[in-house]
C-alpha cells in the first residue's frame, strides 16, 4: 500500500513562494501518477498539478500555468514550486497517488480508489 507524506505548506504574503513536497512510500508500481489537488473552502476540489513517475509527463492547470511547477526526485518525492502566490492559492493541498494520470478535458481525472495525502495548508495574505 502506498503512503503519502505532504510537507512544506504554511503561510506566504502574495507574490511570494513555497515549495510543497510529497513522499511515497510502500509497494509501487513501476510507472504511476502523484500531484496535487486543492480545495479552498466552498469551493470544488482542484487538479493542479500531476507528473508521471518513470514518466515524466507532466500536467499543470491553466489556473496556475507559468507561476507552478512539479517535479519529482528519484526517491518518489514529489514537489511543487508555487511561485507569483495569489490570494485566490489559499487553500489545503492535498498530495494524490494513481495508476495514471488521466487529463479529460483539460482537467485531472483522478480514481475513486487513488491514495490521499492528509493535506498541507497553504495560506496566501496582502
Amino acid at each position: 500500500d502506498v503512503t503519502l507524506v505532504e510537507s512544506g505548506g504554511g503561510s506566504v504574503q502574495a507574490g511570494g513562494s513555497l515549495t510543497l513536497s510529497c513522499a511515497a512510500s510502500g509497494y509501487t508500481p513501476g510507472s504511476f501518477c502523484m500531484g496535487w489537488f486543492r480545495q479552498a473552502p466552498g469551493k470544488e476540489r482542484e487538479g493542479v498539478a500531476a507528473i508521471t513517475i518513470g514518466g515524466g509527463n507532466t500536467y499543470v492547470a491553466d489556473s496556475v500555468k507559468g507561476r507552478f511547477a512539479i517535479s519529482h526526485d528519484n526517491a518518489k518525492t514529489v514537489y511543487l514550486q508555487m511561485n507569483g502566490l495569489k490570494l485566490e492559492d489559499t487553500a489545503m493541498y492535498y498530495c494524490a497517488a494513481d495508476r495514471e494520470c488521466t487529463i479529460l478535458g483539460g482537467q485531472w481525472r483522478i480514481a475513486d480508489n487513488a491514495r490521499w495525502g492528509q493535506g498541507t495548508q497553504v495560506t496566501v495574505s496582502s
